[in-house]
């Protein structure tokens, strides 16, 4: 049987390895920064949990306990607010932030304050108890919690609405904060009336759902690495020469076929300059099977297939916007581009900046 101390420890783990990475990021793309903070805020607040993990599972909390309440308003308020966070950090929202916290202070406050005074929690296992109980302070405060809480999760479902305003908002970021929206539902529920299956559940939804978001990040940022530069093949690896060399070296051969590649995109311009050329014709020219194909230009640093070729096209289309055999973006299948809209899109992603501007500056001279 799974230990909640065992999945609370994973959960911390995974938030506390994903609080550095972003950290590490945030030095260099302030965007970060606040993901840290959060990501940060929910791993240590985990590893305070940990001590009191065997005394939750062999407890009964019942009916909207207090331990699962005030954990269950910090976490979907912070959960409503930083995705937003992703175009601008916090620190430059103070105002704003400031505002949409207050409730939540103001209320866990009050209810410390009570505790603090004398108030004595009220035990609640049955529904029964929960309406003999339910005008004493404790209950009402209880309530109030809960119905804030239910606040801050319609805020994270109308973020969806509120992200497709903002400029360059990945489109995983929607489906992200669905998939927060409903994990906080399963909270509210397990809040609502104590259970200890469903509450590992929600702590490994939590937990996966935030991790996608880190491996989304690191994922945007690999794609975005240097490209490595083309250079000149003078002679083509023969296949055998390949093979043997897999036998004790299986990255110097990979570094083998993509030369082989290389020397046939570079003997062969006319071939991938159609724009129907691609992984399948490639594979058959080289006499290597995709697989194989694959890896080795991964092996190079590519990520496919079709941004090796859309490479060697925007360079050709450099090429000719220099020699000023180009100059209008609706010669862009002279590259081997079947739209222009392709051509932008490799420009960004391969040399960075703007094609349209490129190609202005360019005609201007």
């Amino acid at each position: 049987m799974v230990q909640l101390y065992d999945v609370l420890l994973c959960s911390a783990t995974m938030h506390i390895l994903m609080t550095a990475v972003m950290a590490l990021f945030a030095r260099h793309k302030v965007e970060y920064l606040s993901l840290a903070w959060i990501l940060g805020i929910f791993g240590f607040s985990i590893i305070f949990i940990l001590p009191f993990a065997n005394d939750i599972q062999i407890t009964h909390l019942g009916i909207m306990h207090p331990m699962m309440l005030i954990p269950l308003l910090a976490i979907v308020f912070l959960q409503s607010i930083y995705p937003l966070s992703i175009s601008m950090p916090g620190y430059l929202q103070w105002n704003r932030m400031w505002g949409y916290a207050v409730p939540v202070i103001v209320v866990i406050a009050l209810y410390v304050i009570a505790m603090v005074l004398g108030m004595s929690p009220v035990i609640l296992r049955t529904w029964s108890d929960f309406r003999a109980h339910l005008v004493s302070f404790d209950v009402f405060f209880r309530i109030v919690i809960l119905l804030l809480s239910i606040y801050y999760v319609i805020n994270i479902f109308r973020l969806p609405k509120e992200l497709l305003r903002l400029p360059d908002i990945p489109n995983y970021i929607i489906g992200y904060t669905t998939a927060l929206g409903l994990s906080s539902v399963l909270y509210i529920w397990v809040t609502v009336h104590f259970n200890i299956g469903l509450f590992e559940l929600w702590i490994a939804t939590f937990t996966l759902v935030n991790l996608y978001i880190g491996m989304r990040v690191l994922e945007t940022i690999a794609l975005n690495l240097p490209k490595p530069e083309i250079k000149n093949v003078e002679s083509q690896p023969e296949e055998k020469d390949i093979q043997e060399t897999e036998l004790a070296d299986f990255n110097e051969a990979n570094r083998k076929r993509f030369e082989r590649v290389e020397f046939w995109m570079q003997h062969n311009p006319q071939r991938w300059k159609d724009y129907t050329f691609g992984r399948d014709q490639l594979c058959a020219e080289t006499s290597i099977n995709r697989h194989l194909l694959l890896q080795s230009l991964r092996s190079q640093g590519y990520n496919n297939v079709h941004e090796y070729i859309n490479t060697y096209r925007i360079y050709e289309l450099v090429r000719l916007i220099d020699q000023g055999q180009l100059v209008s973006l609706r010669d862009c299948i002279d590259a081997g581009f079947g739209t222009i809209k392709t051509a932008r899109t490799t420009y960004e992603k391969i040399i960075g900046g703007n094609l349209d501007e490129y190609l202005a500056s360019r005609t201007r001279r």
